[in-house]
C-alpha cells in the first residue's frame, strides 16, 4: 500500500519559516519525481516545486529565493524548506510522487501565515 504523508505545516508570522517533510512508504522511492503543490481555499491546486530522481528542481516564480525542494532517499522523503513566508503562501500543501508506474498524493498539511 502506497502512503505518503506530510507533516510541518502550522501557522507562521510573515517573514517566517517552515520546514515540510513528506515521508513515502510502498514505493521504489528513488525512481520516483517528486513534488510539492498547494491549494488555497477558492484556488485550483497548483504547482510548488518539483526534484527529479536525478536531483533536478524547479519553482514556482512565486517562490523562488524562498523556497527550496530537496530529497533524502535513503529516508523516503522530501522536504520544502520555506522561508521569507508571505500571507499569500497560505495554503494546504500536498505531496506527490510520479512515474511511469503511478501518481500518487498525500493527505495534504495546512500552512498559513498571519500578517
Amino acid at each position: 500500500q502506497v502512503q505518503l504523508v506530510e507533516s510541518g505545516g502550522g501557522l507562521v508570522q510573515a517573514g517566517g519559516s517552515l520546514k515540510l517533510s513528506c515521508a513515502a512508504s510502498g514505493i521504489f522511492f528513488r525512481v520516483y519525481g517528486l513534488g510539492w503543490y498547494r491549494q488555497a481555499v477558492g484556488k485550483q491546486r497548483e504547482l510548488v516545486a518539483r526534484i527529479t530522481s536525478g536531483g533536478s528542481t524547479n519553482y514556482a516564480d512565486s517562490v523562488k529565493g524562498r523556497f527550496t525542494i530537496s530529497r533524502d532517499n535513503a529516508k523516503n522523503t522530501v522536504y520544502l524548506q520555506m522561508n521569507s513566508l508571505k500571507p499569500e503562501d497560505t495554503a494546504v500543501y500536498y505531496c506527490n510522487a510520479i512515474w511511469a508506474s503511478g501518481d500518487y498524493w498525500g493527505q495534504g498539511t495546512p500552512v498559513t501565515v498571519s500578517s
